[in-house]
């Protein structure tokens, strides 16, 4: 089973216990975060594509580590105009193990459950 999540501007394809390197998002090793903007999930005998099944569609990972990517140097140069810049960047980057990917039916079972809950208090 694997997913294709949108975070950061980027997609990634994911599965179940793969590492991904994704631009920076807030929180601190060990905690968990949700990827609820799933644009495709194959369960291995089927593909999900339509938007009103990926909307009820979410991928969950552990955060592993914040970190800063290597350094890129810009260089700008003009030729006979005696103009150049050097300017140097790091992103920042965070490490994320993904635990599951979650259907429209384990998604929709946990929000039926939430709703009985409610409707009980």
């Amino acid at each position: 089973m694997y997913a294709i999540i949108a975070t950061g501007g980027k997609q990634y394809k994911v599965s179940e216990g793969d590492t991904i390197h994704i631009e920076k998002i807030e929180g601190e090793p060990g905690t968990a975060v949700t990827f609820d903007n799933v644009l495709f999930v194959n369960d291995g005998k089927k593909a999900i594509t339509d938007a009103s099944k990926l909307e009820k569609a979410s991928v969950e990972g552990e955060i592993l580590e914040q970190y800063r990517d290597k350094k890129v140097i810009v260089f700008k140069m003009r030729r006979r105009k005696r103009y150049h810049r050097t300017r140097g960047h790091r992103q920042y980057l965070t490490k994320v193990r993904i635990t599951k990917i979650k259907t429209t039916a384990s998604r929709a079972a946990k929000a039926s459950t939430a709703d009985a809950e409610k409707a009980a208090e």
